[in-house]
């Protein structure tokens, strides 16, 4: 999230401001009702008696609006990798189909949803849908090639890391500044380009998990990656943080809940090499 063009607009717009709250000062008039569609002294001493209008009422970002996007767009995850495990374990060919497509897929339209001017619901749902195939049929590899329950930990192991993320966030253990944002999101880059020519590798040399194998330098990478991208949570807790200070508007909330669960989910994947790299 915190090199994402989308979430980047969120603090151009707060500089400039989202809804244009301010108006114009009434003027006096010899009138005691002034003029026709101006605001009177009355008018505007009742505006100024009622309460101040909330987050809800003006159409800003909550933290309940993103918990409850991120619990939608989870749920989706989960229910469509149910249907991909399922599946999957029929059909082998399907399964692969699904793994393969949906990681295409998800790079895709993750760019798309990063990059696109406008944020489109659609398109966010799509990805979890497409994501959910993915993490359901990787998931069923991984339990028959690395035995059952390395699925089990590794989500016990994520849900674990986001709570504890969470906390260390939220008591100030961990703080986001703006140095360690941007270490840490180059250090994202990097990784990310490592992944993929770690996976052309692997192809070509028909190893599982490509450089280091399930050897300690495998390990390590894996151990570098959980850590990577269990820091990447507190990002996104940060980017969460601002968009409300900052007033976003209420849509960002899809934004926001997005980018938890990409989060989540590359933890999970991440865990799972992890996991099958020592059990191997």
């Amino acid at each position: 999230m915190a090199s994402n063009p989308v979430f980047d607009r969120i603090e151009k717009d707060a500089r400039t401001g989202y809804a244009g709250f301010g108006t114009a000062p009434a003027q006096q008039t010899p009138y005691p009702g002034g003029y026709p569609g101006q605001v009177s002294d009355r008018q505007l001493q009742d505006m100024y008696d009622r309460p101040s209008a909330g987050p809800l009422r003006t159409g800003r970002v909550t933290m309940d609006d993103v918990i409850m996007k991120t619990l939608g767009l989870f749920a989706i995850v989960v229910g469509v990798g149910a249907a991909g495990w399922v599946v999957s374990d029929s059909n082998r060919a399907l399964g692969q189909m699904f793994w393969i497509g949906g990681m295409i897929g998800t790079l895709i339209l993750g760019l798309v949803i990063a990059f696109k001017k406008t944020i489109s619901v659609p398109l966010i749902v799509g990805y979890a849908v497409l994501e959910g195939l993915f993490v359901g049929a990787v998931s069923n590899v991984f339990n028959d090639v690395y035995g059952q329950g390395l699925v089990a930990t590794a989500v016990v192991a994520t849900l674990a890391t986001f709570a504890g993320m969470f906390l260390a966030y939220k008591s100030g253990l961990i703080k986001v500044t703006d140095k360690f944002r941007r270490i840490v999101t180059l250090m994202i880059f990097g990784y990310a380009i490592f992944a993929v020519v770690n996976f052309i590798f692997a192809m070509i040399s028909n190893t599982p998990f490509g450089f280091g194998g399930t050897g300690m330098l495998g390990i390590a990478i894996s151990i570098f990656a959980v850590g990577l991208a269990s820091v990447s949570l507190a990002l996104d807790f940060d980017a969460i943080d601002r968009a409300i200070r900052s007033g976003a508007p209420q849509q960002y909330s899809w934004l926001l809940a997005h980018g938890v669960i990409v989060t989540l989910v590359w933890l999970y994947i991440e865990f799972l090499r992890l996991l099958a790299r020592m059990r191997d």
